[in-house]
């Protein structure tokens, strides 16, 4: 026989958590909807991938010069004297490794490319962040989750239009401001 203080405690133990979450207001958004429909987030897109195309426009123009300094030296090379062939390897060697600095500082881990996108999502991120609080505060709740790892969340907890809405309040009152 159970005594009926330890069932009295196993019934409490698992009435606790069910009262406390009973006074729990979770929510949930959708950061790809955000993201999908978010201006600022579509602009910042366009913007990085103006930059990235001339970059790359950069970046062919380059190589195209590298390998016609190197097809010209091969077939001028027999006809060629020793200091002219140094003269040349030489320039070759430097536009060689001007074209690996060159994507080292524009596409690397560290580049410009990668520091402007940071830059960029690390701006809109905080913006998303201040609506998202906003939201929460607003209207109670305690938690707001991101509906990417959410199995199962329902529609009325959705709450992507009430964070959608305040992003344009925080985008106008920006402009606003300017």
């Amino acid at each position: 026989m159970i005594p009926l203080n330890r069932l009295i405690a196993g019934a409490l133990f698992l009435a606790v958590p069910v009262m406390v979450t009973a006074q729990l207001k979770v929510g949930f958004v959708q950061s790809d909807r955000i993201r999908g429909e978010y201006e600022e987030f579509k602009e910042a897109e366009s913007e990085l991938q103006l930059e990235f195309r001339k970059v790359q426009f950069e970046f062919q123009t380059m190589t195209e010069r590298l390998d016609s300094l190197k097809q010209a030296f091969e077939t001028q090379r027999l006809m060629s004297s020793p200091d002219r062939r140094r003269e040349k390897e030489t320039e070759i060697s430097v536009l060689e490794q001007q074209v690996k600095d060159f994507q080292t500082q524009k596409v690397g881990p560290e580049g410009e490319l990668y520091r402007r996108q940071l830059q960029l999502e690390t701006e809109i991120i905080q913006k998303v962040q201040r609506a998202v609080n906003k939201v929460a505060i607003d209207k109670g709740y305690d938690y707001i989750l991101d509906s990417v790892s959410l199995l199962y969340g329902k529609p009325t907890h959705n709450l992507t239009d009430d964070v959608l809405y305040e992003l344009r309040q925080i985008t106008e009152e920006g402009s606003n401001n300017d």
